[in-house]
């Protein structure tokens, strides 16, 4: 019996002697994200800076940041100050991209970010624009693409990203297992790192259905969770959260540690496991550095215009993070050095697109076409790519036309003289390349879909459809769900439509399966698919048809209150 005390008590001053901590042995390991890149290898307008016009200094204009070269040029900077740097991605690196990269199957944007040396990215909801197997193309390489005319024309045979895209909540629907690796872990200075990556769950509601069939995209916060307790078991020294997801804070992208933060991601983060050290979060294009719960979280507007940094200070010898510090970089090709290497990767890239890119389309009677909305929600831009869908269908027996918003991705802006539109300049406001389709819905059926606009999950408010002119509707955004549009408001032509009468409509194909939850497209019939009429197509031909072209009246939807 004493032999047995003496063994236990032996045990027990073991197990106190690995209690206590080692003497610290700390390094600080720069984090630097880019969320929200959609392609962006050159610089574009930032409204988060306004700078003196060099046309006229009394005037303000927005700072042109970004760019793969200025980004490539500050991580050379910051590499030389701390070699211990990892650049990670917070999702939608392509997908919704211009023509210099998209033309060319984005394919130039992975190998920018790859040479880079990105590591990991999160899966954002455009990584799926052309489905799961295009994407596994992207990740693993190759020209087996589902458009061969623009795949493999940058470098022959696409060798694939360097990086990896991360999906912790990205599953198999049959097995229930994570598609691409949930997460990685990045060795540097002695310190190991983990991320995690997850993309938001609503993405099927948001991306075209027929190509994520096989996939559930599950809760963000469990899936993530699930996998902490195997980082530790790795000993880790910091696990840092990449997601596409994210919030709203009226503190801006510059103030430290702001409280204002609201939107989905705080649900998520507050949900999150203790051992979660930062989150750099993307989707929602905000700039900002929050803390909740004690997590940094932080978002670096878009297109590359900010870059998160993250210092992280970890005790190598105990496995914790000692310190983090959290704060947006502008993009500024005013001040940041340049990379060589991403100079003649833009130029490489813009030489084989410049040509399409610079065709002229027509004039507009502006420099620029707004697709800002008015307080019902309608943009004057929103008008005329709705008319010019309509335009292109009406042979096809078309009455009414609906253009989602989130698909109109920028201002119709001329870049050419005396108002001249490119086709590269019609190819930013819609990139997608999403054809139209016309089908049947009957009145009571319009007005079911209108009535979807308010009850959309995914957008966190309304989502007001643009609509073609001669269509007009009024709606109370107090009235009860499911009564917000007024039934006789609705009309066509100054005729009220017949809740019992069939009308010929158009859309494009991404709302014709349900996108954007808009299901009552998904019970239309007679549905034709025009696989032969690009969106791009439709507004370039009203544009030639319509020279001097003016935006929208913005007259077509009226908001009661």
């Amino acid at each position: 019996m004493k032999k047995n005390l003496v063994l236990i008590g032996a045990a027990l001053a073991l197990s106190s002697c690995s209690l206590i901590s080692r003497p610290a042995d700390p390094v600080t390991v720069t984090v630097m994200g880019l969320n929200d890149f959609h392609g962006n290898l050159e610089a574009s307008n930032f409204s988060g800076v306004m700078i003196p016009d060099p046309a006229d200094p009394t005037k303000q204009i927005r700072l042109k940041a970004g760019g793969i070269e200025t980004i490539g040029g500050y991580l050379d900077q910051e590499r030389a100050n701390n070699p211990n740097l990892v650049f990670v991605g917070g999702g939608d690196l392509i997908g919704a991209s211009p023509v210099t990269s998209s033309l060319l199957r984005d394919e130039p944007t992975t190998l920018a970010l790859s040479r880079l040396g990105m590591q990991f990215s999160a899966l954002g909801n455009h990584e799926f624009d052309q489905g799961l197997k295009e994407l596994l193309r992207m990740q693993n390489g190759g020209c087996d693409s589902n458009d061969t005319a623009k795949a493999c024309k940058f470098e022959n045979p696409y060798p694939g990203a360097g990086f990896k895209w991360l999906g912790a909540n990205v599953v198999d629907k049959t097995t229930q297992k994570p598609v691409f690796a949930p997460y990685g872990v990045q060795e540097i200075g002695g310190a190991k790192i983990g991320f995690i990556g997850a993309d938001l769950k609503a993405t099927p509601t948001i991306v075209n259905p027929s190509g994520i069939t096989t996939l559930d995209f599950l809760d963000e916060a469990s899936s993530i969770n699930r996998y902490v307790p195997e980082l530790r078991k790795m000993k880790v020294d910091a696990i840092i959260v990449l997601i596409h997801q994210g919030g709203v804070a009226k503190d801006g992208f510059a103030a430290p540690a702001c409280g204002s933060l609201t939107g989905p991601i705080v649900d998520i983060v507050n949900k999150l496991d203790p051992a979660i050290s930062a989150v750099i979060s993307g989707h929602t294009h905000q700039g900002y550095s929050c803390v909740v719960k004690g997590i940094p979280v932080i978002q670096g507007d878009f297109y590359g215009h900010l870059l998160q940094r993250l210092d992280v200070t970890v005790d190598k010898a105990n496995h914790k993070v000692l310190s983090v510090s959290a704060a947006n970089v502008v993009m500024d090709p005013r001040t940041l050095p340049k990379n060589a290497a991403m100079t003649a990767l833009l130029t490489r890239a813009q030489t084989l697109t410049n040509a399409v890119k610079g065709t002229p389309v027509g004039t507009l009677a502006q420099a620029s076409i707004s697709r800002t909305n008015n307080a019902a929600g309608e943009s004057a831009l929103g008008d005329v790519i709705a008319d010019s869908q309509l335009a292109a269908t009406r042979a096809n027996g078309a009455v009414i036309a609906f253009m989602n918003p989130g698909g109109i991705r920028a201002d119709l802006t001329a870049s050419a003289a005396g108002n001249t539109a490119t086709f590269g300049d019609l190819f930013t406001v819609q990139p997608f390349g999403n054809t139209m389709v016309v089908m049947d819905l009957t009145g009571a059926q319009i007005k079911a879909l209108l009535e979807q606009q308010f009850d959309n999950p995914e957008a966190g408010s309304s989502r007001i459809l643009q609509v073609s002119k001669g269509f007009a509707y009024s709606y109370d955004s107090t009235a009860a769900k499911g009564s917000r549009v007024e039934a006789a408001s609705i009309k066509l032509n100054g005729e009220t439509l017949d809740p019992a009468r069939t009308y010929r409509v158009t859309m494009n194909a991404f709302l014709s399966t349900g996108g954007d939850n808009f299901l009552a497209f998904k019970d239309g019939t007679n549905v034709l698919q025009l696989p032969n009429l690009p969106d791009v197509d439709a507004l370039d031909a009203y544009i030639k048809a319509n020279p001097g072209l003016t935006g929208g009246a913005q007259d077509r939807i009226t908001r009661i209150k």
